[in-house]
């Protein structure tokens, strides 16, 4: 007699093939939303019910399913490469709707586009643990990158710094978007080099990245610098005071997501501008400066 759990793997992976062999809308490519959804879902069933010899026949169709819809999101991922490559990125990437429910830094259909797309490997996945007052390495959600650039108003005459850049989320899809110059500060070399082999590719000009230590890098040439909390303490401490002293020569302004927003809020030297949500990119400004 069969589990229930196995019976109850069985009709939901039976009902999601039978849904999507008979509905041709995640096949579309512009249903990026509907087709990751159902990748992911068709992915865990598939997963969950590979010790079930009996289910063969069905896990052959699910297996079908999810290789014509991988088929697409490849083609679709290429395509948008292709624009990119092009001078079209801004055109290929800001159309999409993101999620707006959830877990406001969790990742969504957009990621999995972006992923397709810029094609990184990481070299430190198995990594070790990072240095004290450092955070683990997580990149921004992609549609958070999209709203750093309307917040903060990113135009081809700015340059972005992105302190802490890891694989290089940012700098790329910034630059990809808006055409201003991007530098990725990252300490770990491997994440650099894969990060700078994406942007060749990608054919973006303006994006380059050193391995360097954000308390020792020159900062001289940013307008806007982006923290995704990539550490916290003393050494955050440090990096904001060099910060302090580059504004107290030239207009600069912070862009921030994650739990040192609230840090940066405290800042003598910044005020933010717009509405402050600790799920939303912040921007901050020196007071008595306005850009844009």
């Amino acid at each position: 007699m069969p589990c229930p759990e196995s019976s109850s793997l069985h009709d939901a992976l039976h009902a999601l093939v039978a849904r999507l062999e008979q509905d041709p809308t995640p096949l579309q490519p512009a249903r990026l939303r509907e087709r990751v959804g159902a990748m992911d879902r068709l992915e865990d069933l598939l997963d969950a019910t590979a010790a079930s010899p009996g289910l063969a026949p069905l896990r052959e169709r699910a297996s079908a399913r999810l290789a014509a819809l991988g088929e697409v999101q490849r083609r679709l991922g290429q395509a948008v490469r292709l624009a990119i490559m092009h001078g079209a990125g801004a055109h290929a990437l800001r159309g999409w709707s993101p999620d707006d429910e959830g877990d406001p830094l969790a990742y969504d259909h957009l990621d999995a586009l972006v992923a397709d797309v810029l094609a990184l490997r990481d070299p430190c996945a198995e990594g070790t643990a990072p240095d004290a007052e450092m955070v683990f390495y997580q990149p921004t959600p992609a549609r958070h990158v999209l709203d750093l650039i309307a917040r903060a108003a990113i135009g081809p005459g700015d340059v972005l710094v992105d302190l802490g850049s890891g694989l290089g989320h940012v700098p790329l899809l910034v630059s990809a978007c808006t055409g201003a110059r991007c530098l990725g500060i990252e300490r770990e070399a491997a994440y650099v080099e894969s990060a700078q082999r994406c942007a060749q590719a990608l054919g973006l000009e303006r994006v380059r990245f050193i391995a360097q230590d954000a308390r020792e890098a020159d900062l001289s040439t940013g307008t806007l610098f982006y923290l995704y909390t990539p550490f916290t303490g003393r050494l955050l401490r440090q990096v904001l005071d060099r910060l302090a002293r580059e504004a107290a020569h030239r207009p600069i302004r912070l862009a921030t997501l994650g739990p040192c927003s609230e840090s940066v809020a405290a800042e003598p030297w910044l005020r933010p501008r717009g509405e402050r949500r600790p799920d939303r990119v912040q921007v901050f400004e020196p007071p008595g400066v306005s850009f844009r």
